[in-house]
């Protein structure tokens, strides 16, 4: 533990102190050095940084979402647990709610099947490198044992009978191959396809669709070939016993229980029922949506019936379920299943495209009636499973957070360890929310086993998506279920189709995108900003109401003009304005013009808000919808950063033209200024914020808004030239004073500013002394004139997949962090934090600040002045004022918090929850409650407060009032941080950040001391870094693909605590008992009970294979293989401590059958004696 104790400096030492200043943004070294006289005031106080990077360790939690690009799916009818593979390699396996498990193959391939070893706690899975894998699934953390490589063939299908240890393995080349699981390594027995077929057929029947062996003797092996052959292949006399040829290619087999028939479906969407008594022609054949034909004509051919399943019942019709087969004329009809159950045909259409489909039955025998009671359906995006025990077929509610997809996901919020009653108000108002017609019965995939763990602090996340609806999850315990659903489209009127240009204007689709969210959770407020330019506050009510959505437009658009460029020998000093204006301003650096068409559109906004009374449910209720316009034919710009505080009744948002700030309690526009306007310290009311030159318009009307870097010219910048004043707010600024307001980067030629941000000389003039005097009014210097090197002012440009393509469509260089504002020197408004602070230098007393940081690095305090008494507060206004404060880092700035002077993180000041529309509380009465997290009092001089700030290049600790920088740490010189957040770990405050080169780092505050750097994840993808946060308690999380969140820790207290908060996948259950065969099915049914393939496929009998034909590959060591070893042997101890008992139990029952036995036949035999002396004597007359 480590103690950095800030000791007494004289105040002159400080002012003496180049590093004291708060616009030095170079010094500093990357360690996060102390400045020597880095202290203003006489702070006695010892801080004591407890977090060190023992506390520290980054490892994944849990996956949530629909798994994506799925491939497989695989059930195990007694664990009752759920497989599904992926395109990527990946394997989900589910349970219960809370049994959610995600493993990897290190390949990637795609996963071609998976098949349970039934109640075993294993999974085999086929890759499309042709690897086989065996997963053991009796340890949280699946891992793989074996894996077998196969060299010469590729992998088409498997099957592994139930209760047996030889897996068959059916190739392209149309051979099938045998596998040992136990040791996973190939048997010696080959089924060559030539052997197969018939010796006069000419052409190769194709790869292996199918395989299974027959329920009536496990002796016998259907194999299925792609072109229609169908083989009953003898294991034990290694020969064909039958074959079956039709003309249409085959998709998939299914048995009837009693082993005499099996269906088939063909590409031409037909099912053929084949008897083995008679394989030259179909027992039956039919397509059931084709469309009926006359008498001697052939059926109409349909779509491919790509799967089909015959599954019987003791009590009623089969059922015939597939997928597909639906008629070629139907193109506009969507995916469906097909349930054919007697004469009753059903077809349920999907909302995607069905990649595999199971039927959930009774028993895992295949020789038994199967009673079916469910299908599970796989869909590209969904998994759904319909209940087959009601006529209707409803579907499962279900349990598993599969719609995080709905709509794309666009932004996303974590919070952790807030208030404990949300969830249960959330809860509340969202169940009636939910859908009806769902099963009335319980989810049928409820297998594992879990418990909530140590850590059971609330945690709430948060989703916005690209329809604007808003999606509130309770994240507890590492599960995730949604509590709650808003929907922001509602408060516009819905585009029509003649009326939807105004919007495509400034989006290419999906106009009610969520950018950004802020939430207070103490005070229940809630704040969104869209793609369109728009921001609704929402405040939470128990109550239903139907009111009017009050509406806000501010103008908020800054022109940033040409810039001339002054050369000495063939330009004046002060050329003419019209002289610099450009005939034609490029896009994105294309040189075609933009021509003026139509009317100019001008106070326009995007959308339209509704104008009649709404009805509002309980939840979230649209206070007040504030809308930026259209300023002489210029969009809007995104919006780029975002801030409430519930406590000032005031939100704030900016973009890259500048600020605005709302009251939302008085509902009117404080502030509405370009970002260059706010350097200036005098009165601001004195005149209007700039709009775009009349003589310069910029019509969008056939271009659509793809970011902020469309809208800057690719043109050569040019510098204009004029007067710049260096002076202080007060009357006689001191010579040191003046230099601390100097950008550091100023550059001045000839007593002129080059600053780019200098307001130009409208009359072509050299300004006079009193013109001089006026310009001095305005204070200090402009921002330096810089290119902003920082991921702020990058685009990015990432690799982004077709399916993905519409996803980003609407945030296309639009992050407020990846924004494209490199082009041009416009100073975007990067982010925003509400705190009581100092707002000036050596200020007395704290007061509400708004802090304002920059694109270029530049931080700014604007004063906040407010009503003194709460009655007054809906009256009285509200005053904005820039304070003249400046402090400037190395790129954008990303975030801000505040300290006390014991090293406590200060939370920013909020308003304590009361229902807006709660009729029963009396209004005279009511008073507002808030919070304030102000600076311990102290009689003594000097600094109360630390004020942090991290960019994208470099964090800096600010002294307040006393605007000295303390700490400075450059995190980064080669890449760029995405996300910065300041979180509480251990009852401490930590720096978080993630940067673009994948690492993740932690620093201790205040000291910025690092105490954690682990390249965890690159930046492949733009989603990563638009939906990357931290929150408090060492949790974290990102959007890993379009349908999936992915939850890490950095705390190494929970990854310890890991193994203990993960469901368990594999319980004991007893294998359920066969049922009786009879004597008459045992005489007559086959053979399969005697049926040894030990002793046919083993090594001795079939003899060993060819090692170039599969590579045996033993699966991951180390401690997890350790583990898994020791899971798999306490299971088989339980399994066998189990038979043990089951054993013990049937010798029980079978004593007392033997005995009773024993005495019916000493009965018997007294009886018959009694029977024979009775009669001994007798004559055959006498009877």
């Amino acid at each position: 533990m480590k103690k950095f104790n800030f000791r007494k400096v004289l105040d002159g030492l400080t002012a003496s102190s180049p590093s004291g200043s708060g616009s030095n943004s170079g010094g500093g070294a990357g360690s996060g050095s102390v400045h020597p006289g880095g202290t203003a005031g006489l702070l006695r106080e010892e801080i004591q940084e407890t977090l060190t990077s023992e506390y520290f360790h980054i490892c994944k939690t849990v996956r949530h979402g629909f798994p994506h690009q799925p491939t497989a799916l695989a059930f195990d009818p007694v664990q009752k647990i759920l497989a599904i593979g992926t395109r990527t390699g990946a394997i989900r396996i589910l349970g219960r709610p809370g049994v959610d498990c995600y493993c990897q193959h290190e390949s990637g391939t795609a996963v071609l099947q998976l098949q349970f070893l039934i109640n075993e706690g294993a999974l085999v899975s086929a890759s499309s490198d042709d690897t086989l894998h065996l997963w053991n699934l009796r340890q949280k953390r699946p891992a793989i044992l074996h894996s077998l490589k196969f060299n010469r063939e590729r992998i088409t299908y498997c099957h592994l009978p139930f209760q047996s240890k030889w897996l068959y393995v059916g190739t392209e080349r149309g051979n099938t191959h045998i596998v040992n699981i136990e040791s996973f390594i190939l048997s010696g027995y080959v089924i060559m396809w030539n052997k197969a077929i018939e010796l006069s057929t000419k052409t190769h029947p194709g790869p292996v669709v199918h395989l299974s062996d027959s329920p009536r003797d496990e002796g016998k092996l259907l194999i299925g070939y792609e072109n229609g052959t169908v083989v009953f292949w003898d294991l034990k006399c290694k020969r064909a016993e039958l074959r079956v040829y039709y003309d249409e290619a085959i998709h998939s087999i299914d048995w009837h229980h009693e082993g005499k028939q099996f269906m088939c479906s063909h590409s031409d969407g037909s099912l053929t029922l084949w008897n083995l008594k008679s394989p030259s022609r179909p027992f039956q054949t039919t397509i059931p949506h084709g469309k009926s034909q006359r008498e001697g004509r052939k059926s109409e051919s349909c779509k491919p019936i790509l799967k089909v399943e015959y599954k019987t019942c003791r009590n009623s019709e089969p059922f015939i379920i597939f997928s597909g087969g639906l008629s070629y004329d139907k193109a506009c009809r969507r995916p469906s299943l097909t349930i054919m159950h007697g004469k009753a045909i059903t077809v349920l259409e999907m909302d995607h495209p069905i990649v595999e489909f199971l039927t959930l039955c009774e028993t895992p025998y295949p020789n038994e009636f199967q009673e079916p009671y469910a299908v599970a359906v796989l869909l590209e995006k969904d998994l759904i499973v319909v209940d087959l025990t009601q006529n209707n077929f409803p579907i499962f509610e279900n349990p598993y957070p599969m719609d995080i997809h709905e709509s794309p996901v666009t932004c996303t919020a974590y919070f952790a360890d807030c208030p404990p009653d949300l969830i249960l108000v959330l809860y509340s108002v969202g169940v009636k929310q939910k859908k009806q017609g769902y099963s009335k019965k319980e989810w049928p995939i409820n297998g594992g086993a879990w418990n909530l763990g140590t850590q059971t602090y609330p945690e709430i996340i948060i989703t916005g998506h690209a329809d604007g609806s808003i999606k509130f999850w309770d994240a507890s315990a590492i599960t995730l279920q949604m509590l709650y659903k808003l929907k922001t489209s509602k408060v516009f009127e819905k585009q029509k189709v003649g009326e939807g240009k105004q919007a495509c204007e400034i989006v290419e689709e999906d106009p009610y995108a969520i950018q950004m969210i802020y939430w207070c959770p103490e005070s229940r407020i809630f704040c969104v900003s869209g793609v369109s330019a728009y921001v609704i506050i929402y405040k939470f009510s128990r109550h239903e109401i139907t009111t009017e959505i009050v509406s806000l437009e501010v103008r908020l658009q800054y022109d940033v003009e040409d810039i001339i460029t002054p050369e000495p020998e063939t330009s004046p000093p002060f050329p003419d304005v019209s002289s610099q204006l450009p005939s034609s301003r490029s896009l994105s650096g294309s040189t075609n013009t933009v021509a003026s068409e139509g009317i100019t559109k001008d106070s326009i906004p995007c959308l339209n808000v509704k104008a009649r009374p709404v009805r509002m449910p309980p939840g979230y209720q649209a206070e007040l919808v504030i809308q930026l316009v259209w300023v002489d034919g210029e969009p809007p710009q995104q919006i780029t950063s975002l801030a409430v505080s519930s406590a000032y009744g005031i939100v704030a948002f900016g973009n890259c033209n500048g600020l605005a700030v709302v009251d939302f309690m008085q509902k009117t526009v404080l502030l509405s200024m370009g970002t260059i306007d706010l350097y200036r310290s005098s009165d601001l009311y004195q005149r209007q914020p700039r709009s775009p030159r009349k003589n310069k318009q910029f019509i969008a009307d056939n271009f659509c808004m793809r970011g902020l870097s469309n809208f800057y010219p690719d043109l050569t910048k040019r510098i204009r030239t004029s007067y710049q004043s260096l002076t202080e707010l007060n009357d006689g600024p001191a010579p040191l004073e003046l230099e601390r307001c100097k950008s550091p980067t100023s550059d001045h030629i000839n007593g002129h500013c080059t600053s780019p941000t200098s307001q130009s000389c409208s009359s072509g003039k050299r300004l006079s002394s009193a013109d001089v005097s006026k310009v001095n009014r305005w204070g200090p210097a402009r921002p330096p004139f810089r290119k902003a090197q920082s991921a702020a002012c990058m685009e990015i440009s990432l690799p982004v997949t077709t399916e993905e393509s519409r996803e980003n469509s609407y945030n296309r260089s639009r992050s407020s962090s990846i924004s494209s504002i490199d082009k041009d020197s416009k100073e975007a408004i990067t982010a925003l934090y509400f705190m009581d602070s100092f707002a000036r230098k050596n200020d007395p007393t704290i007061s509400p600040c708004l802090f304002v940081g920059t694109s270029l690095g530049m931080v700014l305090i604007i004063s906040l002045n407010l009503p003194s008494a709460d009655e007054q507060r809906f009256t009285e206004p509200v005053m904005v004022l820039p304070s003249g404060t400046f402090l400037s880092l190395k790129g954008a700035v990303l975030t801000f918090c505040c300290m006390d002077r014991t090293g406590r993180l200060m939370q920013p000041p909020y308003e304590i929850w009361r229902d807006p529309n709660n009729i029963d509380e009396n209004e005279k009465s009511w008073r507002r409650k808030l919070v304030m997290n102000c600076p311990s009092p102290s009689q003594e001089i000097g600094d109360h407060q630390y004020t942090i700030v991290c960019s994208e290049k470099q964090a800096k600790v600010f002294s307040l009032p006393s605007q000295t920088c303390l700490y400075v740490h450059n995190i980064t010189e080669t890449s760029f941080i995405l996300q910065a957040d300041v979180v509480v770990m251990c009852n401490s405050a930590c720096l978080a950040c993630f940067c673009a080169n994948g690492h993740i780092m932690m620093m201790s505050l205040p000291s910025l001391r690092p105490v954690l750097d682990v390249n965890y994840l690159p930046l492949t993808d733009m989603r990563i870094a638009r939906t990357f946060c931290f929150t408090n308690e060492g949790q974290a999380l990102y959007l890993v693909s379009p349908t999936e969140i992915q939850r890490l820790t950095y705390s190494q207290e929970m990854c310890d605590n890991l193994q203990d908060m993960l469901g368990d996948l594999f319980t004991p259950i007893e294998t359920p008992e066969a049922q009786n065969r009879g004597f008459l099915k045992g005489l007559f049914g086959g053979s399969g009970q005697t049926f040894d393939r030990e002793e046919l496929f083993g090594e001795a009998s079939a003899g060993k294979a060819s090692r170039s034909l599969a590579q045996h590959i033993p699966g991951p060591g180390g401690i997890e293989g350790m583990k898994g070893a020791a899971g798999g042997v306490m299971g088989e101890l339980t399994r066998a401590r189990m038979a043990l008992d089951e054993r013990g139990q049937r010798l029980g029952e079978l004593e007392e059958k033997t005995a009773g036995m024993m005495t019916s036949a000493e009965a018997f035999s007294k009886h018959a004696h009694e029977l024979m002396l009775k009669y001994k004597d007798k004559k055959w007359y006498q009877f």
